[in-house]
């Protein structure tokens, strides 16, 4: 009986101290997922986000590979570090003619979760196309939730939460099983979570 009492309060403790831990990026993650979760039926616009297209002029000559063109734009756009994504598609012929070839382009995608700086450059071509988006709160917000532009201990960060969520609904449920006595109502309640969660997982998409 005192092993088992043991237990438990050292289960409560810990229960506490992770969710003191994740408290305010749980906070933030459930704010952030609330919108992301409802963007799409309610048509919801992140508010405060501005968008800004130009045309950047290359050097002649211009950069020769995709590592070079990143290093030029980080210095001509005065960004404080490299592309967060750099994609390269090879030449290749047109799907609307066989006969006829697409130069190269590449592709960069800069900043963190408040702006973004995404560039498109053809090869060739004597300039790149810039698009500039910067954002509000709740798109900053969004953006850190998904992890947008964010560097590897962001990430690690968010692992930890997610290994605190995880923690927190095991001890919860060993709380509630030592310590409340309508055992069989609980059960019912989670069959029927468990249940309404995998039915409207598997319920079909409508076109």
């Amino acid at each position: 009986m005192n092993r088992r009492l043991a237990f438990v309060r050292w289960v409560r403790k810990a229960h506490g101290w992770f969710g003191l831990w994740g408290a305010l990026l749980g906070l933030m993650m459930g704010t952030s997922g609330v919108w992301l979760n409802h963007r799409a039926t309610l048509k919801l616009e992140l508010p405060g986000q501005q968008q800004m297209n130009a045309q950047l002029a290359l050097p002649d000559p211009a950069p020769a590979t995709a590592e070079a063109m990143a290093a030029w734009l980080q210095d001509a756009l005065e960004l404080d570090r490299g592309p967060n994504t750099m994609r390269v598609e090879r030449a290749r012929p047109t799907p609307w003619d066989r006969k006829l070839t697409q130069p190269e382009r590449w592709q960069f995608n800069f900043g963190g979760p408040n702006r973004v700086v995404q560039v498109e450059y053809w090869a060739g071509n004597k300039s790149a196309s810039v698009r500039t988006t910067s954002n509000g709160l709740i798109a900053t917000l969004t953006n850190l939730h998904k992890g947008v532009g964010m560097p590897i201990p962001w990430i690690l960060l968010i692992d930890t939460l997610a290994g605190s969520l995880i923690f927190l609904s095991l001890s919860g449920v060993i709380l509630w099983w030592e310590t409340n006595r309508q055992r069989k109502l609980g059960v019912a309640i989670f069959a029927v979570a468990v249940t309404t969660t995998v039915g409207l997982a598997l319920w079909p998409v409508q076109p």
